[in-house]
């Protein structure tokens, strides 16, 4: 249940595997916005075989970063649906500093700005483990980790159906996100100091202590 309607627009960065979409899933249980994953955006469109779901998967497939454009085109569609019009919670965008300049770009015409941005620290090594020990469902797309919620038969919870490795969960294709985001993501740090919005929370405390800390940073 929420606590009530709060009007925020909140801002995830970390690395991939950092529990940015843990996070966003325990925040909209509190603040009643939606979570957004451009991740799940990017998955949606190629599930449905869209035109940009077909040109987003070939990057994807590859470990490679979805061009700027495509990536601002299909987030935006999704910013104008009428579940985000009290605030939502972005969780991997944006992840370079083009998209940065484009989402203000956004909000600026429409009179509006990013009122927190919360970059979520964890080691590289812990987010190959954490990445490594995922799965998600084949048929419904349930997350889950084989560290601390695997089903006993391997079965998804939800729609009972086999629980499989995202290629792009792979060590070798994990390794190349890593290499990307240091090169272009890590740049939008120094972007959203400049802000005064920006406050790092460590990663390694657990998923419930870093939810905390979050609730405190947004007041």
């Amino acid at each position: 249940m929420f606590w009530q309607v709060i009007k925020l627009k909140i801002i995830l960065l970390g690395a991939p595997g950092s529990g940015k979409g843990t996070q966003a899933g325990l925040l909209y249980e509190k603040l009643g916005i939606p979570h957004i994953s451009t991740g799940e955006i990017f998955r949606n469109h190629i599930k449905n075989n869209t035109r940009l779901g077909q040109k987003a998967g070939e990057y994807m497939k590859a470990g490679q970063l979805v061009p700027d454009e495509l990536t601002c085109e299909m987030l935006f569609e999704r910013l104008e649906e009428e579940d985000c019009k009290n605030g939502f919670i972005l969780d991997g965008f944006p992840r370079t500093i083009n998209q940065a300049e484009a989402l203000d770009r956004y909000f600026k015409e429409k009179g509006q700005e990013i009122d927190k941005v919360i970059n979520i620290i964890v080691p590289d090594e812990e987010v190959i483990r954490r990445i490594g020990a995922r799965r998600v469902c084949s048929n419904c797309s349930a997350t889950y980790n084989l560290d601390y919620d695997k089903p006993a038969d391997e079965l998804c919870t939800v729609c009972r159906s086999p629980l499989i490795q995202r290629k792009d969960d792979s060590p070798e294709i994990v390794k190349a996100r890593l290499v990307t985001y240091h090169e272009m993501t890590e740049p939008l740090i120094k972007y959203y100091k400049k802000s005064g919005k920006f406050v790092a929370v460590d990663g390694i405390l657990g998923k419930w202590n870093v939810n905390k800390v979050i609730m405190r940073i947004l007041g």
